[in-house]
């Protein structure tokens, strides 16, 4: 009765006025355009951070390198990035409550820029690793805020292919990296070229078309809280972080060790990263169209068991280049995916929230996997590293499949 009664109001009510519907039109045009531009200026924002640490770390290195330092006092200044993001992962719910996503981030890009030109005025190494803490957390603030800025402006609908996009222009910054210290070298430009790239980030934010998301409720660091909320979140980000670091440091002398060129070992790292950029697109898709918990566990067996094959595969270049490029796009996903769960299921100061443990999550996954990756490979220069991932993997698709967390 109701349905009909409905129906017969319909067809009784006057039609729209054309000027007010095409208004109304154009004032959804409008905010579609304006979402898809602030989602546009947010990863590019992603792809900053994913440059200035990429391009920072080794040039950092090579610099201490050429002044005489040793591998351990270079592996120390290193994870003091790792320090600066475990000092400020736990202030982000107040610092996002406080400034706001837009200002924060931009703030993150300003101390940024400042700090890598300070590393071209600063004789003294010794203040390096003060400077190296706040670059790691000015990086934090900047991750935390992407991600969540992201995913506020992404639909339900199209999450997976939104954070596919985010996670893919991640990993592009993390190749062009290298690629611009190639072609700059270690020298103080680039140093340089690195805090201005950081500034025009900084001004692409200020834009007025770029939409901010709202402030969230002031709250007091949790961490416990959130990792209770999200274990498989923290669990996914200390996988993630722990082989990213262990790959990046030790898959060039892995392949080197087997045979390989350093030219040819750097074309693997390549092949690799370029699987994680343009396979995120339609592991998104699979992302808006099953069940994203199910598809996670695919991925990380598989991962597993792909990592197991690379030994094998070193020993025919055309098969390394396909087996790095298909894993490194499937493992990358693992993360790309979990990121479309948590912003289905947090938001507002819980998902900074969220993000912000993830943080400590990465930071705690960046000080163990390069140690337990180079302890691997002492025990066997062949197995170690490989089996070493494959193992991370198979204990992560294990505590997923005991889990009974949404996220």
């Amino acid at each position: 009765m109701r349905d009909r009664a409905d129906q017969e109001r319909q067809q009784l009510a006057p039609p729209p006025d054309g000027r007010v519907a095409a208004a109304a039109a154009s004032a959804g045009s409008a905010a579609l355009w304006r979402r898809h531009f602030s989602t546009g200026a947010v990863i590019a924002a992603a792809t900053i951070f994913g440059l200035s640490y990429s391009l920072s770390a080794p040039l950092i290195a090579m610099s201490l390198e050429q002044r005489g330092h040793s591998s351990t006092f270079i592996g120390i200044n290193a994870a003091m990035h790792a320090l600066g993001v475990l000092l400020i992962a736990p202030m982000m719910p107040m610092l996002a409550a406080r400034l706001g996503a837009r200002s924060l981030a931009m703030l993150a890009l300003l101390v940024t820029a400042i700090t890598l030109a300070l590393f071209t005025s600063i004789g003294n190494v010794l203040w390096w690793f003060p400077l190296r803490i706040v670059l790691g957390a000015a990086a934090e603030a900047l991750f935390v805020m992407s991600e969540t800025w992201t995913n506020v402006l992404s639909t339900e609908q199209a999450r997976g292919r939104t954070m596919a996009i985010y996670t893919a222009s991640l990993s592009l910054g993390m190749v062009l990296g290298p690629a611009l210290l190639s072609v700059l070298g270690v020298r103080t430009q680039a140093y340089l070229v690195g805090a201005a790239i950081a500034l025009g980030a900084a001004v692409f934010l200020a834009l007025p078309w770029v939409t901010a998301p709202l402030r969230s409720r002031p709250e007091s660091a949790q961490p416990m809280k959130y990792l209770r909320l999200a274990p498989v979140a923290m669990a996914t980000t200390v996988l993630n972080a722990g082989v990213e670091t262990a790959g990046l440091s030790f898959i060039a002398l892995y392949a080197t060790g087997q045979g390989w060129t350093e030219s040819q070992a750097m074309q693997l790292i390549s092949t690799l990263m370029l699987g994680a950029i343009l396979l995120q697109l339609p592991i998104g898709w699979l992302a808006d169209r099953m069940d994203k918990r199910r598809l996670v566990m695919v991925l990380a067996l598989i991962s597993a068991f792909g990592a197991l094959v690379w030994p094998f595969a070193l020993s025919h270049a055309w098969l390394a280049f396909s087996v790095v490029f298909v894993w490194g796009g499937l493992f990358v996903g693992i993360y790309t995916v979990m990121l479309a769960m948590v912003g289905s299921r947090f938001e507002g100061s819980d998902l900074v929230g969220v993000y912000a443990v993830m943080g400590m999550a990465w930071g705690l996954g960046a000080l163990a996997g390069p140690t337990l990756a180079g302890v691997a490979m002492g025990v066997n220069a062949l197995f170690g590293l490989p089996g070493m991932i494959a193992l991370g993997c198979a204990v992560f698709a294990v505590f997923l499949a005991r889990s009974r967390s949404a996220a």
